[in-house]
């Protein structure tokens, strides 16, 4: 009975102050291989992404710098989520300073595709309502800058958000073995209106607009009115609608997967996976990592062609960063 008692125990040799191994389901075992595979997956095709964008010169657009940084954070949420199912399995090894790390990163990561996303917004914004200022406001400098920016602020702003379980590691852990922490309610709140409400407004806003900039501009071009270009009024390139409608699928894909995570949140559950509907509803949220690259493949040849590159290893031969991939 004690050998029984022992084995259940994160630590059998703490008897007193280990945590209990939680016994899984068969059930779970299946969705644990679906989880795991689904993280590989999510990392493989945002690292072909990456090294797409990264390697062929003719893609170093801003455009594409969005995207990259998108896909970084979409890479990250691929290693978090197989770190997550294959090294935890309930019970947490690496210490009180590594669990608060782990949980940071997470939040960090997550912050920084939000923080991506409004940035990609904002790019398709001025490409299509602001064609003519596009060239000399949306330039390669300007959006390393913002890129830049945009992770320092995911850094320190999860820093502030978090500062008191970074300044006690494991303060909220009654055994150990455990891996948890909660944010009080003035952070929690301070993190909902930053972190979901200002961003997600600021991407329906500006998509709105987009949307209304493009059904008029069809108009004007399916009834032929030759006072549009005469009058001087510039319409965005048929490339850049191309561009706008594929980043806005990922936009309501994005929202699609992220808002049932932040309603759940709004209920009050501290510990999201002690609840399997809202543990899917988490999964759901990290699903989206996965779907970008798939979006991007479907609508992008130049991706489809640099993959095939990737793949038939020609990426290694010498000048290869020079190839038309357009």
């Amino acid at each position: 009975m004690k050998t029984l008692e022992e084995t259940e125990l994160c630590f059998p040799q703490l008897l007193n102050s280990s945590c209990r191994k939680p016994i899984r389901p068969q059930f779970d075992t299946m969705i644990y291989i679906l989880l795991s595979f689904g993280s590989l997956l999510t990392a493989a095709l945002n690292l072909l992404v990456i090294i797409s964008i990264s390697h062929f010169k003719q893609l170093h657009t801003p455009t594409n710098l969005l995207i990259l940084s998108l896909a970084v954070s979409d890479f990250s949420v691929g290693l978090y989520m197989f770190f997550s199912v294959m090294l935890i399995d309930g019970c947490w090894f690496l210490g009180d300073l590594m669990c608060t790390l782990y949980d940071y990163l997470g939040y960090v990561i997550a912050s920084a595709s939000v923080g991506s996303m409004v940035l990609i917004s904002v790019d398709r914004y001025v490409a299509i309502c602001h064609p003519l200022h596009y060239s000399s406001e949306i330039t390669q400098k300007r959006v390393q800058v913002c890129v830049c920016l945009c992770w320092i602020c995911s850094v320190i702003f999860q820093g502030l958000i978090l500062k008191d379980v970074l300044q006690q590691p494991g303060r909220y852990h009654s055994c150990i073995g455990e891996c948890i922490f909660f944010i009080n309610y003035i952070a929690g709140l301070v993190d909902l209106t930053f972190s979901f409400i200002v961003p997600i407004t600021v991407i329906v806003v500006l998509y709105m607009r987009i949307f209304v900039v493009a059904v008029s501009q069809a108009r004007a071009m399916r009834s032929h009115i030759a006072a549009v270009t005469q009058s001087g009024k510039v319409t965005a390139k048929k490339s850049e609608m191309k561009a706008a409608r594929t980043l806005g699928v990922v936009v309501v894909l994005f929202l699609i997967c992220l808002c049932p995570y932040y309603c759940v949140e709004l209920t009050g559950q501290d510990n999201l996976l002690n609840d399997s509907s809202a543990a899917f509803v988490l999964c759901l949220y990290y699903f989206n990592s996965c779907l970008n690259p798939v979006v991007y493949a479907f609508c992008y040849p130049w991706l489809r062609k640099s993959i095939k590159l990737l793949v038939t290893f020609k990426i290694l031969q010498p000048d290869s960063s020079e190839l038309n991939i357009l």
